[in-house]
Order: structure tokens, then C-alpha cells, then sequence
């Protein structure tokens, strides 16, 4: 008799989504990030990251890696903030290690039919409801965000309605006729603009993207998955703050590295992080004078601006290239994370 394939409980779990544009975007974040994702088969649900052998991947819908996360069953997790703050609970099991990702971005909103001219901001759907309930007919809410929309009606005192969960296309929920209303994500809004839906004033439950979160309890007392939680955040943090900057070879001449510095240092945008990296250059014509190399790192949206400084004060042979990764000596995120789980650094 063939034993069955059991799952590696050596491993450590990371949830990410299993479809849509979480999936794609996930997916395509954590290649920029050097942590691509090796998946054999597109039908199976399990998956590796090489960067880290030890981590194995598990793909999930949002709201169960929330959920399973919450209860151990997988160590760490990536899905909208939204996904986090509906499932995690009333506990506090669930830390998030990082929630701006860049990635995902939406927001949980009241969208109302169109024809509704005199509803216009979430006052007026108050009034709304205590009129609908004078006449016997409650003010009926499609959406999957109920602990959500429950806490924020509650504190604008829109009251009553019907709660009506739904999974499916909510978007043409009013029109169909089985809500009123609606709450849901939305990105640009265009989906709700074209299923005859508008926003009201007021009526933005939340403000969502991608966040990489953890089960408090496993990472206070298994060091194997904090050291992967901190070499997560090391690949994602130095990731993020590269996309802002690119970085700057080029070639100066001067009579030593302490002139050239000088030169580098008068202009404005061509400090770096730190300060210039300066070497000699070794010409054929040893006639040529004294040249040196200086590496540098500039903002991206002041590379026009570097590069003609760069050549005012001499400077050619410029080579530009994007930055992919700039590593601090930690992350900021993982300081934040072991203060939270009390541990000392």
C-alpha cells in the first residue's frame, strides 16, 4: 500500500491569493521583489519561492487567508487590507508586518442607482432609511463586507436596513432588484459608472491595498518564521524604496577623489543617499590627466536634473540604470515587528 502525500509541516506557510487581480499583482510584485514564485502546475494550489527554500506557498480566496492565518494554519499571508480587517477577528492574533505594498489598491464604498438625484451623500441615505422603515420597507445592502458595513452604518446612524450577503457580481444587484444598494470594492469606479451606480459623500468605508500580515503567536515563539518574516521584509523594503531612484556611473576628471567630491557635492541633486563612491580610472594615455568613476544614486523623478549637473561640472560617459534593491542595515518593518511581539532586538 502507497502511503499518502502529506503536507511538509516542516515548511513554513505564506497564503497568497489564488485568483484575479490580487493573484497577478501579487505575483508580479514579488518577482520585482527577487521572490519569484515556482509554480509547477497552473491547477495546483501549492507552489516555492527558491530565494527562500524554506517557505512553501499556499494559494488561497482572500477572506481564508485571513482566516487561516488568524488560526495557524499558515504562518504568514498577502491579500488586501480590506480582506484583513473583515475576517481578522476580534482578537488580536493577526499583525500586519507591512501594509502599504503598492499594489491592489481600492477602496470599500456605498454606491446607490444613479436615478437616485436626491441621495447624494450618506446623510441623506440616512434619512433614506428612517423613511423607507416609516412606510414598512427596510433600505435592503448587498455586500460580503458585513462586519464592515455593520460598524460603519452604526456610527452614522444609518438605521434600519436589511443586511444581504452576497458573493457574486454585486454590481448589478440594484438593477436586478434584490438590493437597494450596495457596498463593494472599487478601483476607478468605472464598473459601478457602468452598471448605472454613483458614490455618495461620506461614503468610503475604507481605503485598501496589498499587505503582508503574520500569525502573532508563531512568529513571538518560532524563530525559523520571524528569520523569514525579516527576509520577506528585507526583499520588499529594499524593492519599495529602490522604485523611487536610479543609479548614476560616470566618469569626472580631477586631480584627486577629495576635488572631484567637491565638484560631485556643489550640486544639488548629486549627493546620493550618502555621498559619492569615487575611484581612479586607469587610462591607456597616461598623458590624459587624472580621471576618476563616481557612482551615485538620484531620485528618479530628478534624473534630468542630475545628469545635466552631472555635465556641468564635467562629467561624461553616463550610464544610467534603474535601481532594483536598496538594503538598510535593517528594516524599518522588522524593528516595528519585534517591538510589537515584545522581543528585543
Amino acid at each position: 500500500m502507497h502511503a499518502i502525500n502529506q503536507p511538509d509541516r516542516r515548511k513554513i506557510r505564506l497564503a497568497l491569493a489564488s485568483k484575479g487581480r490580487m493573484e497577478t499583482e501579487t505575483l508580479a510584485f514579488l518577482h520585482d521583489c527577487g521572490l519569484h514564485v515556482t509554480k509547477l502546475n497552473s491547477r495546483q494550489y501549492v507552489a516555492a519561492i527558491p530565494a527562500i527554500p524554506e517557505l512553501e506557498v499556499w494559494f488561497q480566496r482572500s477572506a481564508d487567508i485571513v482566516r487561516k492565518v488568524r488560526y495557524g494554519d499558515v504562518s504568514l499571508g498577502i491579500t488586501g487590507f480590506d480582506s484583513v480587517t473583515e475576517y481578522r477577528g476580534e482578537g488580536d492574533e493577526i499583525i500586519v508586518l507591512h501594509g502599504t505594498l503598492g499594489f491592489g489598491g481600492c477602496r470599500l464604498v456605498l454606491a446607490v442607482p444613479d436615478k437616485w438625484e436626491g441621495i447624494a451623500s450618506i446623510e441623506d441615505l440616512a434619512a433614506l432609511a428612517r423613511k423607507q422603515a416609516s412606510e414598512d420597507r427596510l433600505l435592503r445592502i448587498g455586500t460580503k463586507y458585513e462586519r464592515l458595513v455593520v460598524r460603519f452604518l452604526a456610527e452614522r446612524g444609518v438605521e434600519p436596513y436589511q443586511l444581504i450577503r452576497s458573493e457574486g457580481a454585486l454590481e448589478a444587484g440594484p438593477q436586478m432588484g434584490f438590493v437597494d444598494l450596495i457596498a463593494d470594492l472599487t478601483a476607478t469606479g468605472i464598473t459601478l459608472r457602468e452598471n448605472r451606480l454613483k458614490l455618495i459623500e461620506g461614503g468610503t468605508l475604507l481605503t485598501s491595498e496589498a499587505c503582508l500580515i503574520g500569525n502573532r503567536h508563531t512568529l513571538k515563539n518560532q524563530p525559523a518564521v520571524l528569520m523569514v518574516a525579516k527576509q520577506l521584509l528585507e526583499f520588499i523594503e529594499a524593492h519599495l524604496r529602490a522604485a523611487g531612484f536610479h543609479a548614476i556611473i560616470a566618469n569626472i576628471q580631477g586631480e584627486s577623489p577629495e576635488a572631484v567630491a567637491q565638484k560631485v557635492l556643489s550640486q544639488p541633486d548629486l549627493s546620493g543617499l550618502q555621498g559619492p563612491t569615487i575611484s581612479p580610472v586607469y587610462m591607456r594615455d597616461t598623458g590624459s590627466g587624472d580621471w576618476h568613476a563616481i557612482s551615485i544614486i538620484v531620485r528618479k523623478q530628478r534624473l534630468v536634473q542630475a545628469v545635466g549637473q552631472l555635465r556641468a561640472i564635467g562629467g561624461s560617459g553616463v550610464v544610467v540604470t534603474p535601481a532594483t534593491y536598496i538594503f538598510e542595515d535593517e528594516p524599518m518593518t522588522y524593528r516595528k515587528l519585534l517591538a510589537e511581539l515584545g522581543i528585543d532586538g
